[in-house]
């Protein structure tokens, strides 16, 4: 195809005239029919690339190709023809002769539009967004650079790479996972950013984002750090339009606030209400439409220090790039290698095959050209992370890490940037001391390269932190929690977002050290700073708060942690849905906590209805509803009703078997209720059989001195009590306190 340059006998491709992260777009000729057309090419991701990956992108691609043939409206691009030729799959678009908004705003040197202009162009949109929102179809990424305005003055929408068929809900959760963010930074609706449900109302939100840019030079969160534009879009209220520029219509002001509305339903009904509202303000009459809500003015967004880094529910998501051009640091591309470039380049295995790469005087220059296809191929990586493929990210990072440390070194920010992913996709699939041994490795390069109080540096160390409390390794996690907490502290200050993240790592592991006094001081001064700062019901205010509960829970204070469980249930419940798991999760602890309290029968009614709904979502044997049904079967237990908790236990306890194996540790939590229900019933020779059954498994799996194990043994000798053996029931409770007194205590 590099050769030719022909795609399937008939497209001739003339020019590279743009590029993207999923592939190119050239101007080409229709031999056929000899017009130009605008050929859009998907990059392949190369032999080394996961191939449950590719077929994703692929139907991605069809998607998109189907999705946008169907579409006849002057104010979205015609697509003419799709398919595939020799591995690459094509979209073949009409031609259009114009700049979009985002080339317009540079070539006016990013001063706002003309007032008339910027009005045309919202009426036009709105158009166009009405047709393509009645076909079920939403943009999801609606920004400056999707919006073409042509020489006759026509406004056209581009590229629907990730829109989707509002019906086909199947089809865009196989796409995009659950929870999945996806759009631009500047111009993403605060639904897109949590997660949360995405309609045709985020595309108004996002075109409220591009009409206040184009009318005033600037997007209405206008900082270049990640963290503080989405923050911004969630918790923020825009200035009035006006503030910025006053020969802005009042109209015009009213219609784009009431478009950066933070809930949808604040927002205009649909595309057609606000074209309604354009074409009645332009008249200069004062609309006689519903208010779409009212508009609340807030202070302007805070200020938030150079390198903030964005909250969880966005790692590894930059601003991108606002109207201003191309990104920075990436030199223009070589056109002259044709189609496919450094597509079809071999891939380098020395770098594969894991061979010392050459001495630095040695390592030849990297072109830009191939560093752009490997911030590609990284950018994939992290993609497939999202989708939750742990597995098939770490290979993408391994490959794109051998070839960044052959290219650039070992100690390069991109060599070290793929072995952090690398770290943390093995912590993801359980291989934690293979994860340590990487973030350890990543930390010591940083340091030599960035210096030890960098936030790259401190980010590798915390992640090493964390990996070392997952191996139980508690003691040498706070260490290394500690040292990372004062340089934050130094460096960022003591209400930075990466600071009050390193704190709550840190009470979380105080409390696993046993020092929970410790631990509940700390978690609820960081629940405090982060209510103040992001919200109270902001997703990382609310976990923190989630890990007070469950120490005060710990310290025996079950009232206070019954009301902490509470308020994160309401609070989650509203901000991320009733069903969502974080919501199910806290809404199991309040039922821990009531039944702690001897509130049973409440405990007992909340975890019937916890089990319909955590069936309704994941299934009668997803291991959370396991859960739920565990929790309901011991407070039948509570209220004395032993046959139904024992016939509860016994199902439970089989299931979890079938699922989860018969050596998993909830299977055996299950066993040992088997066992104390039958000991309610009198049934105790059946019991002892199924207490030694489960401490014989603990000892085999965690070893004889383990809380777990003796606890197992514990009860063991409970059973040989009231079955009468006293002297064998004697004996086993002397070899359990012997070897609780040989344990050493948590270290204070």
């Amino acid at each position: 195809m590099a050769d030719t340059r022909l795609i399937q006998s008939r497209y001739r491709l003339l020019d590279l005239i743009g590029r993207g992260g999923m592939g190119e777009v050239w101007r080409a000729r229709d031999e056929s029919l000899g017009r130009h057309v605008a050929v859009k090419c998907l990059k392949p991701m190369g032999p080394q690339q996961d191939q449950s990956f590719t077929r994703v992108l692929r139907e991605r691609f069809r998607r998109e190709a189907r999705v946008a043939a169907a579409l006849q409206h002057r104010g979205v691009t015609v697509v003419h023809d799709f398919g595939e030729h020799e591995g690459v799959l094509y979209l073949v678009m009409e031609l259009l002769d114009g700049r979009n908004l985002s080339q317009l705003l540079e070539d006016n040197k990013q001063h706002p539009l003309p007032v008339p202009d910027v009005v045309d162009i919202a009426e036009q949109v709105a158009d166009a967004l009405g047709y393509t929102h009645q076909q079920g179809i939403v943009h999801r990424d609606l920004k400056p650079a999707n919006i073409m305005r042509l020489a006759d003055g026509t406004v056209k929408i581009c590229d629907f790479g990730i829109a989707r068929l509002g019906h086909d809900i199947g089809f865009t959760s196989r796409l995009t996972g659950t929870g999945i963010a996806m759009g631009t930074p500047h111009y993403m609706s605060p639904e897109q950013i949590s997660g949360g449900q995405v309609d045709h109302r985020s595309d108004l939100y996002s075109l409220g984002c591009v009409l206040y840019e184009i009318a005033t030079g600037a997007p209405p969160f206008d900082l270049d750090d990640a963290w503080a534009v989405l923050v911004g879009h969630r918790d923020t209220q825009p200035r009035p339009l006006r503030t910025h520029r006053a020969e802005l219509p009042g109209f015009f002001d009213r219609v784009v606030l009431e478009l950066l509305a933070k809930t949808p339903e604040e927002r205009p009904v649909d595309a057609g209400d606000l074209r309604r509202r354009i074409i009645v303000g332009r008249t200069g009459e004062q609309p006689h439409l519903p208010p779409t809500g009212q508009v609340r003015l807030a202070p302007p967004v805070p200020v938030v220090l150079p390198g903030q880094q964005l909250p969880a529910w966005t790692r590894s998501m930059t601003t991108g790039h606002k109207a201003t051009g191309t990104r920075p640091g990436l030199a223009p591309p070589d056109y002259s290698a044709g189609l496919t470039g450094e597509w079809t380049t071999g891939t380098d295995r020395r770098g594969l095959t894991g061979e010392p790469p050459p001495v630095a005087a040695e390592r030849p220059t990297p072109s830009p050209e191939r560093l752009s296809v490997l911030a590609d191929r990284h950018s994939a990586g992290l993609n497939l992370g999202r989708l939750g493929h742990w597995e098939e990210a770490g290979e993408v990072h391994r490959a794109v890490a051998a070839e960044r440390e052959h290219a650039l070194g070992p100690d390069h920010p991109d060599t070290l940037a793929s072995r952090y992913e690398i770290g943390f996709t093995l912590s993801r699939t359980g291989r934690a001391s293979d994860a340590l041994r990487e973030f350890d490795r990543v930390a010591r390069g940083r340091e030599r390269s960035l210096g030890p109080d960098h936030p790259d540096t401190l980010a590798a160390r915390q992640e090493a932190a964390y990996v070392l409390g997952r191996l139980g390794r508690h003691f040498e996690a706070h260490q290394v929690y500690a040292e990372v907490l004062a340089s934050r502290e130094r460096s960022m200050g003591p209400d930075h977002p990466d600071t009050l993240r390193c704190r709550h790592n840190l009470a979380f592991n105080l409390s696993r050290l046993g020092r929970l006094e410790d631990s509940y001081r700390m978690a609820r001064d960081v629940a405090s700073a982060r209510s103040r700062l992001l919200g109270a019901d902001h997703p990382d205010t609310l976990v923190t708060l989630y890990e007070v509960a469950y120490t005060l829970g710990r310290l025996g204070r079950w009232t206070e942690a019954l009301q902490a469980y509470q308020e994160v249930a309401k609070a989650r419940s509203g901000s991320l849905g009733a069903d969502h798991s974080d919501t199910l999760s806290a809404r199991y602890e309040v039922g821990i906590s009531l039944g702690r309290l001897g509130r049973s029968t409440e405990a007992l009614e909340l975890y019937r209805a916890l089990v319909e709904d955590r069936t309704r979502v994941g299934g009668p044997a997803d291991p959370e509803t396991l859960r739920a049904r565990h929790g309901l079967g011991v407070n039948l237990g509570r209220l004395a009703r032993w046959e139904e908790a024992l016939t509860e236990a016994r199902d439970v306890c089989a299931i979890r078997e079938r699922v989860l194996g018969p050596d998993h540790p909830d299977t055996l939590v299950s066993r040992r209720e088997v066992a104390v229900g039958l000991g309610w019933l009198g049934r105790w020779a059946d019991a002892l059989t199924v207490y030694r059954t489960v401490a014989a498994a603990r000892e085999r799996l965690l070893g004889p001195g383990h809380p777990d194990a003796l606890a197992a043994r514990n009860d063991e000798a409970h059973c040989l009590e009231q079955l009468g053996r006293g002297t064998e029931a004697a004996e086993l409770y002397r070899q359990v306190a012997a070897l609780r007194s040989g344990q050493q205590a948590p270290p204070h």
